[in-house]
């Protein structure tokens, strides 16, 4: 039977494409469903002030009546101006164990693309390359942490067989009770602190404009020359703060300061998916608030994902410091163990980093690229 995909039009077809997941992992215990309005407000370009620079498309692929496929092709002029690269995005794509299936999309996905006069196509990208991002390619076995992908392990054979190749392997770092050796850092994050007059404290929720400012000063900085790397806008911030506001805990929020200059910024999160697996229907009325609220007073694990330090302050040791405070903080709340992530392949100092405090990589998630083509 032939297979159709099809733009995304209108809010029934939207709704379609957000639930087409609980389809596909229908009776994985890995996966943990979305909340569906999160899932609306990433892909509604009124809601979502990535589109204030960004373009996406999101498609469905049928077989006879039966949607069994999905993907959204996106275009960031921005990323092209700041990265120089010529590279449009696919995300969210989602299908059934059949290359044709998977191939079809990609076709559609790629004629958008060509259409914007790009010449690589790159993902998975959920929209962005500040968001969600990579395909999982091993530890199948293991639900992901907040914030962070899963899919079907058939997914990067889909990939494989349709012509991407890697562009970057992302690492998630495993530090578990047994292998974690903060006790190691208890003396060298005293004699740090003072050697360089180093200070850190959690973010002022109070004052939330004011240290959001912070935020982007800091990771604007921090980051410029990573792979990937697209300044935040500041209403893309805004709404990352209003966002993480509700969820984040003050104290895994937390900047470094150098002689009171700022020199580093650290986010942490409880794991929230430990609770959102419970909340299988992706809503939370009238029955899904209630299982949340349950679990996430169980919530046993922190994940580390975003952490970054100034140029001018490497090399002082300030991701010691940050990781230090984070697990020291994390017992006092049942926490004792955690995912760092990600963290590019290619990134030796941070990996050296995780090396020492004991973390392992546990987890591989990967973006694929494929020439568009003319």
């Amino acid at each position: 039977m032939a297979i159709t995909v099809t733009p995304v039009t209108g809010r029934p077809e939207l709704m379609q494409f957000i639930k087409l997941p609980w389809k596909l992992y229908r009776g994985n215990p890995n996966w943990v469903p979305p909340l569906i309005m999160d899932q609306k407000g990433l892909l509604s370009p009124g809601k979502n002030p990535f589109y204030d620079h960004a373009a996406i498309q999101c498609f469905l692929a049928r077989r006879g009546g039966s949607i069994v496929g999905r993907i959204a092709a996106i275009h960031d002029p921005s990323y092209v101006a700041f990265q120089g690269e010529n590279v449009g995005f696919f995300g969210f794509f989602e299908s059934v164990n059949d290359p044709e299936v998977a191939a079809a999309l990609f076709a559609k996905a790629e004629e958008w693309l060509a259409d914007r006069g790009l010449s690589v196509m790159r993902g998975p990208t959920n929209p962005s390359t500040n968001d969600t991002l990579g395909l999982l390619v091993d530890a199948f076995d293991l639900p992901p942490m907040v914030m962070m992908p899963y899919n079907h392990a058939y997914y990067p054979g889909l990939l494989r067989d349709t012509g991407f190749s890697k562009a970057k392997d992302l690492l998630a770092y495993w530090l578990g009770e047994e292998s974690m050796r903060i006790d190691r850092l208890d003396r060298f994050v005293e004699r740090l602190t003072k050697r360089h007059n180093l200070e850190l404290r959690p973010i002022n929720l109070k004052r939330i404009d004011e240290e959001i400012d912070l935020v982007k000063m800091i990771y604007n900085d921090a980051w410029e020359k990573n792979w990937g790397f697209v300044p935040w806008t500041d209403a893309e911030l805004d709404h990352l703060g209003r966002e993480l506001k509700p969820v984040a805990d003050p104290e895994l929020v937390m900047f470094a300061f150098s002689d009171g200059d700022p020199a580093g910024f650290s986010l942490s999160l409880p794991d929230f998916n430990q609770a959102l697996i419970h909340v299988k229907n992706g809503r939370l009325l009238p029955f899904g608030l209630l299982k949340l609220l349950y679990w996430q007073r169980r919530i046993s694990q922190v994940r580390v994902l975003a952490m970054g330090v100034r140029p001018g302050y490497r090399g002082l040791g300030i991701e010691a410091l940050f990781y230090h405070r984070t697990f020291r903080y994390a017992e006092t709340r049942g926490r004792q163990r955690g995912e760092c992530s990600w963290i590019l392949e290619d990134n030796h100092a941070m990996r050296a980093a995780m090396d020492r405090l004991g973390g392992r990589v546990y987890k591989t998630y990967r973006l694929y690229d494929r020439p568009i083509k003319a």
